[in-house]
């Protein structure tokens, strides 16, 4: 437990950064898995739906919760399953 009183409102910023990573976080892995049951499930708007979750990924890169290649990889891999189910 900090003492120093700088250090005690470290600990306050990292509790409040880190609540708000994970929402984003799991908003994200939300759209990834609606995106991919759309293409699973052939539903009409499954264009729609990946182009969320890329949106929601390129998000997620620009406040530093995934790194751009994983985010990449993850799009990729959403392109891939969407032309494949075309």
């Amino acid at each position: 437990m900090p003492n120093i009183k700088s250090a005690k409102k470290r600990v306050k910023v990292i509790a409040t950064k880190t609540m708000q990573n994970k929402a984003t976080s799991s908003q994200l892995k939300t759209e990834i898995k609606k995106a991919n049951a759309a293409i699973e499930g052939n539903a009409g708007d499954k264009a729609e739906a990946v182009r969320a979750a890329v949106k929601k990924i390129d998000q997620a890169v620009a406040k530093g919760i995934l790194h751009k290649n994983t985010a990449a990889r993850k799009k990729s891999a959403l392109d891939k399953k969407l032309n494949a189910s075309a």
